[in-house]
C-alpha cells in the first residue's frame, strides 16, 4: 500500500512485477486514493482483498515465519472476528533505553507490559500486527478517517480501537482475540527512543482516545485504559521506585516517564474532548466499496461517511 507517492508507487510495482517473473508470487502494490493516512489505506486493501482473512503488517515489522499459522488457528471458531499478535520492539541503537517503561511499550508501536499473555479475548486488536475476517467490515465498515496516522504530521493512533468497538456494536457475539504466539518485530528509529518523541506521542494518545469516546462513547472508548491507568501504571511507578531504591539504572526515570505519560495523555484527551465539542475535529466511516476490476494498482474510493450528531461526521 503507497500513501499519495507516485514516485514510490512506480518504483515498488515494477520491483515486485520483477519478483513475480523471478519467484512466481505476485504482489499487488496498491494505491491509496482515499484521504491521506493509515485508516483509508487500510480501507483500499481491505476493498482489493478477495479471501475469508484480511491481515495487516506495519511497513517498518518483519513476521516471524509462523505468524499466520496462529491467526488462522483462532477462526476455527467461528465467533471469532479478529485476531492480533504479540509485537517485539526491534531498537534501532540495540537496547531498551534505561528509561522507557515496558507499560509504554505502545508508543513505539509495540506490545505493553499489563497485556494479559497467551491467548485471550480482548476489546481491540493492535493494529500494525492483526487480522480480520472479511466479513467483519461489511458489518461495521471500514477504519475511520480523522483518527489515526496522517503521514508526517502528529502521531496519532486508535483507529483499531474505534474500529473494534464499533465492530462489537454492530456483531454483540463477535469475539476478538490477541495470540501472543503471532510475532512480530517492529523497528523503532533512533528517533522514537528519544523522551521527546515519548511525550509527544502520549499527548497525542490522549488526543485520540478523546476521538475515540466521541465516535463510541466513554464507556466502551475507556473501558480498557481505566484499568491500565488505576492498576498497571501504579504498579509501574512503584516498581521503578524499588529499583531505583536498590541501585538498578533507570529506575527513578522509568517511574518519572510513566507519570509524565499519565500527564501528557490526560492533558490531550482534555484537550481533544474539548476541541470535539467545539465541532473543531472530524471523521468518518462508512462501508468498504468494493475495487472494480481495472488490475493490481487500482484504488479503492474513499468509504462514504455516515451522520452523526452535530458537526461531525463518523
Amino acid at each position: 500500500m503507497v500513501d499519495h507517492n507516485p514516485a514510490l508507487l512506480d518504483r515498488l510495482t515494477r520491483e515486485y512485477r520483477e519478483t513475480a517473473v523471478t519467484a512466481g508470487a505476485a504482489v499487488h502494490v496498491l494505491a491509496n486514493a482515499g484521504p491521506r493516512g493509515l485508516s483509508s489505506g487500510r480501507n483500499t486493501g481491505i476493498a482489493a482483498s478477495k479471501g475469508e482473512f484480511v491481515a495487516f503488517l506495519d511497513d517498518d515489522a518483519v513476521a516471524e515465519k509462523d505468524w499466520l499459522r496462529w491467526f488462522a488457528d483462532g477462526y476455527d471458531d467461528p465467533r471469532v472476528m479478529a485476531v492480533g499478535g504479540r509485537t517485539a520492539p526491534d531498537w534501532e541503537s540495540g537496547r531498551r533505553p534505561d528509561w522507557f517503561p515496558e507499560e509504554f511499550d505502545w508508543v513505539v508501536g509495540a506490545t505493553y507490559r499489563g497485556l494479559p499473555p497467551g491467548r485471550v479475548r480482548v476489546r481491540n486488536v493492535l493494529g500494525g500486527n492483526a487480522s480480520f475476517r472479511r466479513t467483519a467490515f461489511d458489518a461495521s465498515g471500514g477504519f475511520a478517517t480523522g483518527i489515526g496516522r496522517d503521514g508526517d504530521k502528529r502521531p496519532l493512533g486508535c483507529e483499531e480501537t474505534e474500529l473494534c468497538i464499533r465492530l462489537g456494536k454492530a456483531l454483540p457475539g463477535a469475539v476478538l482475540l490477541i495470540d501472543d504466539r503471532a510475532v512480530i518485530h517492529h523497528k523503532v528509529p533512533a528517533a522514537r527512543e528519544r523522551f521527546a518523541y515519548f511525550r509527544t506521542r502520549t499527548y497525542a494518545e490522549g488526543l485520540s482516545k478523546a476521538l475515540v469516546a466521541r465516535s463510541v462513547g466513554a464507556g466502551k472508548g475507556l473501558e480498557s485504559e481505566r484499568r491500565y491507568t488505576t492498576r498497571v501504571l501504579p504498579a509501574g511507578v512503584l516498581r521503578g521506585l524499588r529499583d531505583a531504591a536498590l541501585g538498578r539504572p533507570g529506575g527513578a526515570g522509568r517511574a518519572g516517564a510513566i507519570l509524565t505519560g499519565v500527564a501528557a495523555a490526560a492533558g490531550g484527551y482534555a484537550i481533544g474532548t474539548a476541541r470535539a465539542r467545539r465541532g473543531a475535529v472530524s471523521f468518518s466511516s462508512g462501508p468498504i466499496v468494493p475495487l472494480p476490476e481495472t488490475g493490481p494498482e487500482a484504488a479503492a474510493p474513499a468509504p462514504a461517511p455516515a451522520s452523526a450528531p452535530g458537526s461531525e461526521t463518523r
